[in-house]
């Protein structure tokens, strides 16, 4: 199920705006990678390429390749749909439907794709999929009522639960936590260790405690100043990158010196 990604000379552009430059990663499956920088580096940018949300911004395109097991996700015979339908993505803030139940959201993805489902199959994906977010147990009992009125930690879960409903392949996870508190954090943080068993998982963060306790492989990008691009200037083991980085920027930023 999950697949290794490889990007290769990516240069990301809004307009003439080169905004990431020349980033070339390898992103292990049933693993998780974090990507960690200051602010206005790029990370984010880079995590929408990898499903092709950035392309969906007025003037947004990408040089470079970004292959999913040897496939490049660009290639002119890839539909972007399909390919945000194997890499799913849970953003910064939770946003389940507002107008629809618990169980219409799980299901929102699948109904988005076209798919025919009996209830049966339904109740199931449903059942299967708050399972995986670990969900099921606190409401199993209100399928039918809306999932705006769940807790912060609650909506962001059921946003993953929405995701992996669609059985995709990699999961992109943009700041999951910032928006949490910390007893929700922890169990945000302790799905996607569970969810890496079935996943490729890569995480923005700037939560540097939440880096290392979380991921397996860490890449560090930074920039040189404003109007400048973004770089991916090392990655490595996770151990590595916050106990012996090759980079001094890397320590630096690690160590709280910037950033």
């Amino acid at each position: 199920m999950a697949q290794r990604i490889d990007t290769k000379d990516l240069n990301i552009y809004y307009s003439s705006f080169l905004a990431v430059e020349a980033v070339n990663m390898t992103i292990e499956p049933k693993s998780v990678t974090a990507l960690i920088g200051p602010s206005g580096c790029g990370k984010s940018t880079f995590l929408r390429t990898l499903n092709r949300m950035h392309e969906v911004i007025p003037g947004a395109r990408v040089e470079g390749h970004v292959e999913m097991d040897g496939v490049d996700l660009y290639g002119p015979n890839v539909d972007p749909v399909a390919v945000r339908k194997n890499v799913g993505m849970v953003f910064q803030r939770p946003n389940p439907f507002p107008t629809m139940s618990i169980r219409d959201n799980v299901l929102a993805g699948v109904k988005l794709n076209n798919k025919r489902i009996s209830k049966s199959d339904a109740d199931d994906l449903v059942e299967s999929s708050l399972h995986g977010a670990n969900l099921w147990n606190e409401v199993k009992d209100r399928l039918d009522r809306p999932g705006s009125g769940l807790s912060g930690g609650q909506q962001q879960r059921l946003c993953i639960a929405r995701a992996i409903a669609i059985k995709p392949q990699v999961l992109l996870m943009d700041e999951p936590c910032s928006a949490l508190d910390p007893i929700s954090t922890i169990a945000i943080e302790d799905l996607i260790g569970e969810l890496k068993n079935d996943y490729t998982i890569v995480i923005v963060t700037h939560n540097m405690q939440q880096a290392a306790r979380v991921s397996d492989r860490t890449g560090f990008f930074n920039i040189a100043g404003t109007g400048k691009p973004g770089k991916l200037i090392e990655m490595d083991d996770t151990a590595t990158i916050f106990s012996s980085p090759a980079e001094k920027a890397t320590e630096d930023y690690v160590s709280g010196r910037f950033g």
